[in-house]
């Protein structure tokens, strides 16, 4: 899963490396393997991480992370799906990679493609936070559909940015009592708080698909930065391209063929990982279908897990197992009772 955090503070006299601690410690849920801070005391700025090792276990995977020439510096939470075709890109051209993450590779193309070509190359789900030590800028960015979160604002004379609200809410200075009203009103209508509002002021979420590029110097007036947000992707645009793909004449059995191809290499993607992976296992469409291209495409059985309820009509564990044996999984059942919920419960704030 991972997490990062980071804060840029314009109050000169405050050293940013125990508020940046305070804030990465907050989310080590997020990322039980490790922390990693950069701190540069002369810009006051400063990145956090917690590592959830996935890809490359070695400390070559550690995060905060330079770019070749140290340029730049990033701190990153997610995957990305193509970094391998990236990298035998570098490598046909001579580029030697030190491990083998997919954040080294990112930052290689940073410094190929620029950060925006690069976002549009990219293949995954991610948040990213990188300074430019070059032009003295900090660059936010989030996926294509959202699949990532990423909070960022003021508070006070400092400008932060994380994983999750409780990283803002752990700086000394974040105003907790300052509920925007009519975010609040939102969230009774749709149960959430949809990008790019917050329930609290002055802060906001990136929206999916976009980028937020601002210099130093600009950041040190306060400005809006959710003014500066500029798409990098459009659902739109991609709508409109397939729309105009389905003017070709195709039969049926070529547009099943392409999208099984399509969905396999998605899946086979999503499984390069250096720990142990499976999936959860429900038995419906969607699961099902995920699993049976695992199941094709792994060496081993693959481990699939399900939730059981003692309560009829709630209980898809049945489905799950039916579908474990048909496809031969290594297949794992849990089942929760009422208590397991209540106990739950105290730990959820």
């Amino acid at each position: 899963m991972c997490g990062l955090t980071g804060l840029i503070s314009f109050s000169a006299s405050d050293k940013i490396s125990p508020r940046l601690q305070e804030m990465t410690d907050c989310i080590s849920h997020r990322g039980p393997d490790g922390d990693g801070f950069w701190v540069d005391e002369k810009n006051n700025i400063g990145l956090g991480h917690r590592r959830l090792a996935i890809i490359d276990l070695s400390k070559s995977g550690e995060q905060p992370m330079w770019s070749p020439s140290k340029r730049y510096v990033m701190v990153y939470n997610g995957e990305i799906y193509n970094y391998l075709d990236l990298k035998t890109e570098f490598e046909n051209d001579g580029h030697i990679f030190k491990g083998h993450s997919d954040t080294e590779v990112m930052l290689a193309a940073f410094e190929k493609y620029g950060i925006r070509q690069t976002l549009e190359k990219l293949s995954g789900m991610f948040i990213i936070a990188v300074f430019d030590t070059e032009d003295k800028k900090l660059i936010l960015a989030r996926d294509f559909l959202g699949k990532k979160p990423l909070y960022y604002g003021w508070s006070g004379n400092d400008f932060l940015f994380g994983s999750e609200l409780k990283a803002l809410r752990a700086h000394p200075g974040f105003e907790k009592n300052k509920i925007n009203q009519d975010v609040a009103a939102l969230y009774m209508r749709y149960a959430c708080v949809p990008a790019p509002y917050c329930i609290f002021e002055n802060i906001n979420q990136l929206m999916p698909g976009s980028m937020i590029e601002i210099p130093l110097d600009e950041l040190k007036n306060h400005p809006d930065v959710s003014q500066r947000t500029e798409k990098f992707w459009s659902a739109t645009q991609m709508v409109e391209a397939g729309a105009e793909s389905r003017k070709q004449s195709h039969d049926e059995q070529t547009i099943i063929n392409e999208f099984s191809d399509l969905l396999k290499t998605s899946v086979k993607e999503r499984m390069i990982s250096d720990v142990p992976l499976g999936a959860f296992l429900s038995g419906g469409i969607d699961s099902s279908t995920i699993v049976a291209f695992m199941q094709k495409i792994a060496a081993s059985p693959v481990k699939t897990f399900s939730v059981g309820f003692d309560v009829e009509g709630f209980n898809e564990a049945e489905f799950a197992k039916t579908v474990a044996n048909h496809l031969g999984t290594d297949h794992h059942e849990i089942y929760l009772k009422p208590k397991d919920a209540l106990d739950v419960i105290p730990k959820l704030p």
